[in-house]
């Protein structure tokens, strides 16, 4: 049996080894009894009983209630995550810029939208395009929750692009200014494609909060799949049912955003997330520790052609 070794710790030996059998055994229980008494108490209360699921396996419900939810929370996480990357990208660069002037405005405007909770944002939004009649009436839920988290994801994001890119090396700007490229060209052509590339598996987690945050919609009217679920609860007094079906759905979406992000980091590594994220990532077999053979394995690439001396 090989034992993984890396740079973070030092890989266990035969007594931390049988300490951490037991330290998970003992978790298993521990996790077995409280889900055991969960479900105990669950049925005392009549909530595991078939009428309570009966619903959920009736196609009205899903058509009337469920689907259309989960649709309208994709939209907004979708339309809103879109317009948070537009608004970090002006912003983040804004706070890079050479002016004083513009690196403290978009400083400013930054920092408040982080500061100020979702949820009141969707209340202030929806009572202004309301009163200056600013959006159709049909759309003050939806577009209330689409601009607050557009305003606050797009300062986070703003603030992940300001950091990857003060996070590359120095000479990155230095070699660009020595060839005579300006302030905006070096931003645009050299440090944000890179610093883009870096910050892809952040921007995906930024999703995922865009996706829950969509959720407090819900107390403004907006029609997302938490309401849905409410709805379907009071039609059928199977409120905790419908709360874990729709705890299910979002935990899947959620689960497949993740595994989204792993794959991106995965190829950042690898080296070729650039030009296709979805692409499969050749695997080193394991050698007993981390080397660089797992970090980078390019090379092992069916298609990749060594070159030893190039012609010049």
């Amino acid at each position: 049996m090989s034992v993984r070794a890396t740079v973070l710790y030092d890989a266990p030996g035969p007594k931390a080894i049988r300490r951490n059998r037991i330290y998970t055994v003992l978790t298993v229980l521990a996790l077995a009894a409280v889900a055991w008494w969960v479900l105990s108490t669950l049925a005392d209360n009549g909530q595991l009983t078939a009428a309570k699921w009966t619903p959920f396996i009736q196609g009205n419900t899903w058509t009337t209630y469920i689907i259309p939810g989960l649709l309208g929370t994709l939209k907004a996480a979708a339309l809103s995550i879109l317009f948070a990357i537009v608004f970090g990208v002006i912003f983040g660069l804004g706070r890079l810029a050479e002016s004083k002037l513009v690196r403290w405005l978009c400083g400013v405007i930054i920092e408040f939208f982080r500061a100020i909770p979702v949820l009141m944002l969707m209340i202030f939004l929806y009572q202004f395009f309301a009163v200056f009649k600013i959006v159709p009436p049909k759309g003050l839920a939806f577009w209330a929750v689409v601009i607050a988290l557009t305003l606050y994801n797009g300062a986070v994001i703003a603030e992940i692009l300001r950091a990857g890119i003060k996070s590359l090396p120095k000479g990155q700007t230095e070699a660009a200014q020595a060839l005579g490229l300006s302030h905006w060209q070096t931003m645009w052509q050299i440090l944000l494609p890179q610093s883009v590339a870096a910050m892809l598996p952040a921007l995906i987690s930024q999703m995922v909060i865009a996706l829950k945050d969509s959720a407090l919609g819900y107390q403004i009217g907006y029609v997302e799949v938490v309401r849905s679920g409410t709805q379907v609860a009071s039609a059928n007094q199977n409120y905790i049912p419908a709360l874990i079906v729709v705890g299910i759905i979002m935990i899947a979406i959620n689960f497949l955003l993740t595994r989204l992000a792993s794959r991106v980091e995965r190829q950042l590594r690898a080296g070729r997330a650039r030009r296709n994220p979805f692409a499969l990532v050749p695997e080193q077999a394991d050698q007993g520790l981390d080397t660089k053979d797992n970090v980078n394995v390019d090379w092992h690439d069916p298609d990749y052609v060594r070159i030893d001396n190039p012609d010049r």
